[in-house]
């Protein structure tokens, strides 16, 4: 009778297939630990997220400490030596237990050759911890667990902010709320989430922005099943608060999986908009109308590409259009540790280029006086500012609305176009805006 699976063989499984194989981490983790209690599951997440928001360090420290290269197909072994040091170096477990557990799972995955080899080199590392403390000192990819070309990006774009921005991105994410305040006033929020036992405290800004003090199972809060509190980042939520949809507006979501800032501009109007919520992931879109179930609200969902408008557009312009592009998402590393690992430097023109392609696609559906909101969750000059600046210069009917630091979203970095704002503003991710007005009678 095979063994059930261990915690510690259920992370390094979900490790592997992201940093061996390219998948999301989104797309293993729950599968990994399907099987496993709900402590043991949870215990579990963290230590894939400890692994995976550390591996850019780990993976270096683990690489010197072999005397030769590890052969591609012993590729897992590696991976296990990152999880067995970050143990040691950045999770709660007693280090010789690290050791230990680490060496069995060796067996666990079929590796028991590797049993020595690990033995050896995390031993090494409980007696040489202040050296490898030093060696991750004088080291910048070491220090911040971060890929040399993003470190140099994020330099360039954050001059003065760079360290607090590459030390936030290793830090956990809250869980923050919006509470639906056409339904139900912040205040009342707050206090039941407080008898139902739920620390939390309200934002002064954005509206309705109210985070918990611990991550907890969303489903169990009140007002979640009946739609009056939803997830979103609060740097999510100033989107709806940019764009400020009126009642009976045609409006726009042009890249609206999974509906999140969709059923936040549908709240903000009292649900009383002409809104298609447009992707072209026709799963990803069903995650929108999920959504809107639950939130009670309702849009045109269409599955279609953004540029293709003989396919899904009837030639009606837009008041407003929220265009959240799809890009290198650095802004929110915090949730998904993954992508310093899968994320690429080449990837970034490739998405720039998409991104104006998005761009001017979407001004042509919006109406002489209606507004565009320009969003990401980037770090990266690139995909922000060095977008719709040019965009904007080039465009003769297109221009900026000031949303700089003396705006609406205290904090914010002003931009030659837009605005940034830097993860840990309000303990948020790290997002763009930028709001166009389409010039014209």
């Amino acid at each position: 009778m095979a063994r059930q699976p261990a915690p510690r063989q259920c992370a390094v499984e979900a490790t592997e297939q992201v940093v061996l194989h390219g998948a999301s981490l989104n797309s293993v983790l729950e599968p990994a630990v399907a099987d496993l209690p709900v402590r043991e599951a949870a215990w579990t997440r963290a230590l894939v997220y400890t692994t995976l928001r550390w591996y850019p360090q780990l993976e270096v420290l683990v690489r010197e400490s072999l005397d030769r290269p590890l052969r591609r197909k012993d590729g897992v072994i590696g991976v296990l030596l990152a999880q067995g040091l970050a143990e040691i170096l950045h999770f709660s477990t007693r280090d010789h237990a690290a050791v230990r557990e680490t060496a069995e799972t060796a067996r666990r995955i079929h590796r028991p050759g590797a049993v020595g080899l690990i033995n050896a080199i995390l031993r090494r590392a409980l007696r040489e911890t202040d050296a490898l403390e030093a060696r991750i000192a004088e080291d910048p990819v070491l220090r911040h667990a971060c890929p040399a070309w993003l470190i140099e990006a994020i330099e360039a774009a954050w001059p003065e902010r760079a360290e607090a921005v590459l030390g936030e991105l290793l830090r956990e994410a809250p869980l923050t709320l919006r509470v639906n305040t056409r339904r139900w006033s912040p205040a009342d929020a707050l206090a039941a989430l407080r008898e139902a036992g739920f620390g939390a405290r309200l934002h002064d800004v954005p509206e309705g922005a109210l985070t918990l003090e611990a991550a907890t199972d969303v489903t169990a809060l009140p007002g979640f099943s009946d739609g009056r509190l939803s997830v979103q980042d609060v740097s999510a939520q100033w989107a709806a608060h940019l764009l400020a949809p009126r009642p009976g507006e045609r409006v726009l979501d042009a890249c609206a999986a999974p509906g999140g800032k969709t059923g936040h501009l549908l709240e903000r109007a009292g649900g009383e908009l002409d809104l298609v919520a447009l992707d072209n992931d026709a799963t990803r879109l069903e995650q929108v109308r999920e959504n809107l179930d639950r939130l009670q609200l309702d849009a045109t969902l269409t599955v279609a590409d953004l540029g293709d408008t003989d396919a899904w557009w009837d030639g009606r312009p837009f008041d407003a259009i929220l265009l959240d592009v799809p890009c290198s998402a650095t802004g929110v590393i915090r949730r998904h540790p993954d992508i310093k690992t899968l994320r690429r430097a080449d990837d970034i023109p490739r998405l720039a280029a998409e991104q104006v392609r998005l761009l001017r696609a979407a001004w042509d559906l919006l109406r002489p006086g209606g507004r565009l909101l320009y969003a990401t969750c980037s770090l990266l000059d690139a995909e922000n500012q060095e977008v719709v600046t040019p965009f904007v210069e080039a465009t003769g009917d297109a221009c900026a609305v000031e949303t700089g630091a003396e705006g609406p979203i205290p904090g914010a970095l002003s931009r030659s176009s837009g605005v940034s704002i830097p993860p840990g503003l309000a303990g948020g991710d790290g997002f763009y805006y930028a709001l166009l007005e389409k010039v014209g009678d």
